[in-house]
């Protein structure tokens, strides 16, 4: 729904325990400081750089090349974030260069200082094709007003006038603001490409849902994934649906990327793009699809009277939602209830531009 939307859900908050249930976490909360780095296995390092909002930070992984290291992810372009990566420069990492930037998605908090980084150490960019496409028609369709199709999409949602109305002064060029130009190219990778960084194979593993063709990245000899937002160990990935594709099944391509995760082995070091690294994949994996799953039932006997989207925000999040979070959980109201569509379990109405939902 917002095109400047990072990883949190407002579903973060109706997990219970049970989601962290056979999560292990390796270094006990240690992390790296602002401007330093933590090795968390030969040859990776970790940096973690603040990010506004409820996020508050960004996982960014430094890996070992043949003659520097290669970057994966970049935090988002704000003074801090340039502060603290100037900091590495000159301190732990003084006279290293970037080989590569490689970017998991086009999320601005993940590639927001990609074009910064890559024109700095004269490195390429290194994403697939649906995430750089993504990135570049953001950038490039940015503009001052919100474009009539997002207001329509928010009437459909049952925003009130004043709600929209409230979000339309933040235009529509967010995203451009807090994103370096990118360079014109890159190097595109795909799902079951290997890459080699240092002699050591990685293997390209995509997921969907999140963001269109998220790419992870796979060390099997050293027990070692690097997940991006595809895995997060405390808090939901957002899973939306907007304007950009109202026909989509965003929940539908996240459950399906769950699956296919589960075939990885189930004892890797995940490091995620947000959190800590933790052990205990497929653990992770199974509290996610559970949860969604409980929300779609527990919306589909709501439905039993017909609800807009905005009507559904009760039985699917466990906080307020206001102005700041609407977008978001606009997105994942609609991706929910557009799964009960596709699943037959839902039909939708639309009465003077609203769309109403009842259970089928």
């Amino acid at each position: 729904m917002s095109r400047t939307s990072s990883a949190i859900s407002p579903l973060d908050e109706s997990f219970t325990a049970t989601s962290h249930k056979g999560l292990t976490y390796k270094f006990g909360g240690v992390e790296p400081a602002s401007g330093e780095v933590m090795t968390v296995a030969p040859g990776v390092r970790w940096v973690r750089l603040v990010v506004p909002g409820p996020l508050k930070h960004i996982n960014c992984w430094l890996i070992d090349d043949d003659d520097g290291v290669a970057l994966v992810d970049t935090g988002m372009n704000l003074p801090a974030a340039r502060e603290a990566w100037k900091a590495v420069w000159r301190g732990p990492l003084a006279g290293t260069r970037v080989t590569q930037v490689i970017g998991t998605h086009f999320h601005p908090d993940h590639i927001g200082l990609a074009g910064w980084m890559c024109d700095h150490h004269a490195a390429p960019l290194v994403m697939t094709r649906g995430e750089w496409l993504t990135a570049k028609f953001i950038v490039a369709d940015a503009r001052d007003a919100v474009p009539d199709e997002v207001t329509a999409f928010r009437i459909g949602a049952g925003w009130s006038e004043e709600q929209i109305a409230e979000a339309a002064k933040s235009g529509w060029s967010g995203f451009r603001r807090i994103v370096t130009p990118m360079p014109m190219g890159y190097r595109r990778i795909k799902d079951g490409d290997e890459m080699t960084i240092g002699g050591t194979p990685w293997r390209i593993v995509t997921g969907s849902g999140h963001s269109p063709e998220h790419a992870c990245l796979l060390n099997e000899r050293d027990g070692l994934f690097v997940a991006g937002d595809q895995v997060l160990p405390r808090i939901s990935p957002n899973v939306s649906l907007g304007a950009t594709e109202p026909d989509a099944d965003p929940l539908g391509e996240w459950l399906d990327s769950i699956a296919k995760l589960k075939q990885l082995p189930h004892d890797l070091l995940v490091l995620p793009g947000h959190g800590d690294p933790f052990h205990g994949l497929h653990a992770r994996l199974d509290a996610l699809d559970t949860e969604h799953r409980a929300r779609l039932d527990e919306l589909e006997i709501f439905l039993a009277e017909p609800r807009r989207a905005v009507d559904c925000f009760g039985r699917l999040f466990r906080r307020a939602i206001g102005q700041d979070m609407l977008g978001m959980a606009t997105g994942e109201a609609m991706s929910h209830l557009r799964r009960l569509e596709i699943e037959g379990r839902a039909r939708r109405e639309t009465r003077d531009g609203v769309w109403w939902f009842a259970a089928a």
